[in-house]
């Protein structure tokens, strides 16, 4: 009886087990849309770009850079003219961890190294991949469509429409396709099922 019960508890502690497993990873943070266009590209969540050009930081979620001024940090919208700072240009490293800017050798140390860095990384302004157009600035801000359309080619076959383009009309692969995106653009349908 003693088995029978042990064997019950890790039966239904490796369900749970399961399901929180699966809870955890479906819970994936993302902030495209928060990053700044001048960010670089390939991160789906950026908490703090380290700054090696200023020795400074970028805090994502509110906007502001924080930099040391009389032994103490400052949280500003911008970095005072004296840095001569250019976003743009400038290497950016991503750290996704608590307050970075309080352990400010760690990362001196550890990226000084990409201080002079200009033109080095693509930044998020320059992407043409469609997860960046939700980021305000971006040159396709608001243009495409990220969600499929399930559209008919006129034969009754069923084709996936991504919308992407100009004007929001989806054609299929078939040439007979009737889609139609949500975006500004000429989408194009794709992948017919």
């Amino acid at each position: 009886m003693k088995k029978i019960i042990l064997v019950t508890c890790l039966i239904i502690s490796g369900f749970f087990y399961g399901n929180l497993s699966a809870q955890v990873k479906l819970n994936v943070n993302v902030n495209i849309g928060s990053q700044p266009v001048w960010g670089p590209v390939g991160y789906d969540y950026a908490e703090y770009y380290y700054l090696p050009d200023a020795d400074a930081y970028y805090y994502v979620p509110n906007h502001q850079y924080i930099y040391l001024n009389g032994g103490r940090w400052v949280f500003a919208s911008a970095l005072p003219a004296r840095y001569h700072y250019d976003p743009y240009r400038s290497y950016k490293v991503v750290v996704n961890e608590p307050r970075p800017y309080l352990h400010p050798d760690i990362y001196r140390n550890k990226y000084g190294k990409y201080k002079g860095n200009y033109n080095q990384q693509q930044i998020i302004r320059d992407s043409r991949d469609e997860r960046y157009y939700v980021v305000k600035g971006h040159p396709m801000n608001g243009k495409g469509n990220q969600k499929k359309y399930y559209g008919d080619d006129n034969n009754g076959n069923k084709y996936k429409d991504k919308g992407h383009g100009n004007n929001g009309n989806g054609h299929g692969n078939n040439g007979n396709g009737n889609g139609h995106g949500n975006g500004n653009g000429n989408g194009h349908g794709h992948n017919k099922d």
